[in-house]
């Protein structure tokens, strides 16, 4: 890299050929004051506030916009630099609400307090949710403001609301320039521009349309360039204490394994399958799988929800999976041994994800199951329908590759026995296999089965045989399963009883849609109160019920109603009202449902013992157990000596690229719909969902509004604190 040599207030500094002298101060740790300027914009100069001295040129430059050259001698700061940057200031803050910032209560103010100076609370700094954050305040303190001289105007325009996601208050907006660029220039999308003429200029729309006509994509880049809070999410504005990363990027922080959500979605829309699968298996090892059968919270938290629905971000996981070429294991971490032994017990997703991160940094890993196959939950309580067994199968081979041992039909008993074996750590993950009781008068008749029982010996291959009329007790995921489950079993007749109604179901709203699709029956409000048999059937007494108050999760507790008593007839009742863990004699500490105690690092009771998933949480998700997995590796790593780190880069696709392009539809893309089977067509346990192709799929991740740019943006530069002394606290009068 050619360098040049300058001096700048005295200093001598070496720059890059062809940086602007803004460049050149800010790579040598002079701050210049701006506005206008943002690293990541086109300097224009337009704000004049980076006006520098330059030897041997006349008048002020804006350093913003002027190259620096060998040889140059630049000051930065001067009583006439100060004077010229004050008075811009006071310009700007003519129309630009800053009675706090004169103010020697300022820094301790509350925005509950009561102004001494009867400000008015729309024109107070405090009351401001960017208060703290706000560049001109930052200005304002470095440059040096007391009081006005200029007449200052309270434009009092109303906070335009209209547009999802996002406000705009007029008020705040000095006319720097930015998100005109960041949208039209950076970003090509060119939904927004200066409006109007003079005295009445704005930034908005043309013809004030609202952004959704305007082809707004609603990334945000805008706001996260705005200097003053003119632009700002609504949550932020509404609660200044939001969490912005949670705020900005939600879907990535709703991932329990905190897959780069926005990335692998933006490599879709660019047709880069292999490198979108990469991103997703630098965090968890099961994509196929969570395409399958994730809860996606991520997609309830999708901003894209705001405008219409959100993306499909679960299906989209799928596709890639589904077109998995191995590209991926070229770069996949392969640590020397370390001469350290793990035994992880259970082979569900966290006890593989475990292995598979352990085996990855050099610990010889031993799985222990104790049923004929490997999977947990995912292979025996998860229908094929849902879950083809292959796709499971491919994605246990590719952790088994990393050298990870695994043992079927062995069942552990005592965890003294693995560490007399030379296993230096220990990782619980048995999952949570036992059905729950209904706790009801009848519920050990012959033909009544727990939920996880009736799904498990399905998946293994046993015959199991129903009759024609079932009945499933129960409102989740495990519920729906046995329930669609029990009519490709040949049951005539299924129906599904619920406490609740159907918004209260903690089911996955497209499972409960299948099972409605498939012909099977939902009864809401009906409790089982007991179970009895009547010429060789099971008789069910039930009881409606009512919704009452909310509950300790939150739903709507059912409260019986008096004197609504009935009866069916089933051949067969499946209890599905949930599971817990059944556990050995491990000698850790358990609590209420036989769960493993466990600290935030997953270590339970016993010195070199960790546990994780169901087992520790109660019946989850994959994800979650997944997110356990990834936890529980990092922790004992560092326990066997490493340094935790199980992150790792399966491609060199990092970014999106800042330029997205003007797409005047793009507020009104509709969700792609999953192509699924016809009902008729649903015979055996042939999987229901088809899968995105490549057009669909591009489609659909072409509607993501890349809310993740947002984080690629570098920061504006910020001014330094300057030491101002305050104006002496006015004694309080005496009386």
């Amino acid at each position: 890299m050619t360098t040049i040599n300058l001096t700048i207030n005295d200093r001598p500094v070496r720059a890059r050929e062809g940086a602007t002298v803004l460049e050149a101060a800010r790579e040598a740790g002079i701050y210049i004051p701006t506005l206008c300027y943002h690293p990541a914009l086109k300097p224009s100069g337009a704000c004049r506030l980076c006006v520098v001295e330059i030897e041997k040129m006349r008048g002020f430059t804006t350093s913003c916009t002027t190259p620096a050259a060998g040889g140059m001698v630049v000051r930065t700061e001067t009583p006439q630099l100060q004077d010229l940057r004050r008075g811009i200031l006071e310009l700007i803050l003519t129309e630009h609400p800053h009675p706090c910032l004169s103010c020697h209560r300022r820094h301790r103010c509350q925005p509950t307090d009561i102004c001494l100076r009867s400000d008015a609370v729309t024109e107070r700094c405090v009351t401001c949710a960017k208060n703290g954050r706000c560049e001109l305040q930052q200005l304002s303190d470095y440059i040096g403001f007391d009081e006005m001289t200029l007449e200052y105007r309270y434009r009092g325009l109303p906070v335009e609301g209209k547009d999802p996601l996002l406000d705009r208050d007029y008020n705040l907006c000095v006319l720097c320039g930015r998100c005109v660029q960041m949208c039209q220039d950076a970003r090509g999308i060119g939904a927004i521009s200066f409006v109007n003429r003079g005295s009445a200029t704005v930034v908005g729309t043309a013809f004030d349309r609202p952004l959704k006509d305007a082809g707004c994509r609603f990334c945000g880049a805008c706001i996260e360039v705005c200097p003053t809070g003119a632009l700002m999410d609504r949550e932020t504005r509404l609660n200044p204490d939001a969490d912005l990363e949670k705020t900005a990027v939600p879907c990535r922080r709703a991932c329990p394994a905190g897959i780069d959500i926005p990335l692998y979605v933006d490599l879709i829309s660019r047709g880069k399958f292999q490198d979108s699968l990469a991103i997703v298996r630098e965090k968890v090892p099961f994509p196929g799988t969570l395409g399958r059968v994730c809860i996606h919270p991520c997609e309830e938290a999708c901003r894209r929800g705001e405008l219409n629905q959100p993306i499909a971000i679960k299906f989209l996981k799928r596709f890639v999976a589904d077109r998995d070429t191995g590209a991926w294991k070229k770069y996949a971490r392969r640590l020397p041994p370390t001469g350290k032994r793990a035994a992880v017990v259970g082979s569900g997703p966290a006890g593989l994800t475990a292995a598979y991160y352990l085996g990855e940094l050099g610990h010889a890993v031993t799985v222990f199951e104790a049923l004929p196959e490997a999977g947990g939950m995912m292979r025996v309580g998860i229908p094929d329908y849902r879950l083809p067994k292959d796709v499971l199968k491919k994605e246990i081979t590719d952790i088994l590759e990393t050298g990870v041992e695994l043992k079927l039909n062995t069942r552990i008993e005592s965890l003294d026995a693995l560490f007399r074996q030379g296993y230096d750590a220990v990782f619980l993950a048995v999952g949570a296999h036992r059905g729950m009781k209904l706790g009801i008068e009848g519920e050990d008749s012959p033909g009544v089965v727990d939920g996880a029982a009736f799904l498990r010996s399905v998946s293994l291959g046993e015959k199991v045989d129903l009759g024609r009329q079932v009945a499933v007790i129960g409102g989740g995921n495990a519920a729906i399963d046995s329930a669609r489950t029990a009519r490709r079993l040949g049951a005539a007749k299924v129906s599904v009883i619920y406490r609740r109604t159907r918004a209260e179901m903690p089911a996955s709203p497209e499972e409960v849609e299948g099972a409605l699709e498939e012909g099977i029956e939902i009864i809401f409000l009906v409790a089982p109160l007991k179970i009895g048999r009547k010429d060789g059937r099971l008789a069910l007494t039930c009881q409606r019920m009512a919704l009452g108050a909310p509950d300790t999760s939150g739903r709507a507790r059912p409260v019986p109603v008096k004197g609504s008593d009935f009866t069916l007839e089933f051949d067969a009742i499946i209890a599905a009202i949930g599971q817990s863990p059944l556990i050995p004699g491990f000698d850790v500490r358990t609590g209420r449902g036989s769960l493993i105690l466990v600290d935030d690092c997953l270590a339970t009771s016993r010195q070199g013992v960790w546990a994780g998933g169901d087992v520790a949480t109660g019946p989850a998700s994959v994800i979650e157990a997944i997110a356990a997995g990834r936890r529980a590796a990092s922790e004992m790593d560092r326990y066997l000596g490493g340094k935790g780190h199980i992150d790792e880069e399966l491609t060199a696709e990092r970014q999106t690229p800042m330029h997205a392009g003007k797409d005047g539809e793009f507020a009104g893309r509709e969700r792609v719909a999953m192509p699924c089977l016809a009902p008729a067509d649903r015979q055996g346990f042939v999987e229901v969902e088809l899968g995105y192709d490549e057009q669909a799929a591009i489609a659909e991740a072409r509607r993501c509004c890349q809310c993740g740019i947002r984080t690629q943006i570098p920061p504006a530069p910020c001014a330094p604190a300057r030491a101002r002394a305050c104006p002496p606290v006015p004694e309080p009068a005496s009386h």
